[in-house]
């Protein structure tokens, strides 16, 4: 497995526009461009491989909202793209992936019914990815709103044999909070299982990613977003950082 880990800057959709919440809260958003596209291409210019979309009004709304947006996104750049938020059946899989979605992230869907997650994993091979996002280790569901009594590490360790290509994830008290990630946890969840794990919340500066890098799991990457945008990180220094 590559040393290298991959950057994926963060691009949140709430009403077509991007955004950053705080801690999930979606009456705390900062609007950050009015023109998700255009910030795509900011990303790519700079260098980064991937993109990491959310569908924040479609992860409370339990379907598509965002579609015109992420649309304009994957016309406007030729660079792989993950989206999340809303995705919760197999016609709504298969039509972001028919758009040209590299990946789709479940995350509620992979709580309430894992055997679409087995399906559709099988169904489209390296392009289902599974969200889990977590508070004080326990599974938050339908945009954060929920939290359920299920163990973040198990439920990852229950999609070990589903062919799943990636599992993202977050801690939620860390997100948006520029406090930090929750580097103890995630290294603990990369070591539970072999699928490859995405870090992702409150990772604000390059100090964090280096956390990260050097955490003695080997992780797939790291998500960020405020830091990003506030310029918090710089992204040629990071993406730099995490080539070594």
């Amino acid at each position: 497995m590559s040393s290298q880990m991959i950057l994926y800057p963060a691009i949140d959709l709430k009403d077509g526009k991007a955004v950053r919440l705080l801690r999930g809260d979606m009456d705390k958003a900062t609007v950050f461009n009015d023109d998700p596209a255009a910030q795509a291409l900011e990303f790519v210019a700079a260098g980064c491989e991937w993109l990491h979309l959310v569908d924040l009004n479609g992860a409370f709304a339990g379907e598509p909202v965002n579609a015109a947006a992420v649309e304009a996104i994957l016309r406007t750049t030729n660079t792989p793209a993950q989206l999340g938020g809303g995705i919760r059946d197999m016609a709504t899989i298969e039509a972001w992936l028919g758009k040209g979605l590299a990946r789709v992230i479940l995350g509620t869907v992979a709580v309430e019914n894992p055997a679409l997650v087995r399906e559709a994993a099988r169904a489209f091979p390296g392009q289902v990815a599974v969200g889990i996002d977590a508070r004080d280790g326990r599974v938050a569901t339908k945009g954060w709103a929920e939290v359920t009594d299920v163990d973040a590490v198990d439920l990852a360790r229950s999609f070990e044999d589903a062919g799943v290509a990636a599992i993202i994830y977050t801690d939620i008290n860390r997100d948006g909070a520029m406090m930090g990630p929750n580097v103890d946890y995630t290294a603990a969840m990369a070591r539970a299982v072999t699928i490859p794990v995405i870090a992702s919340g409150g990772v604000s500066s390059l100090r964090d990613l280096k956390a990260l890098r050097d955490c003695g799991a080997a992780l797939n990457g790291v998500i960020s977003g405020r830091a990003l945008y506030d310029g918090a990180i710089d992204l040629k220094a990071a993406l730099e950082l995490l080539r070594d």
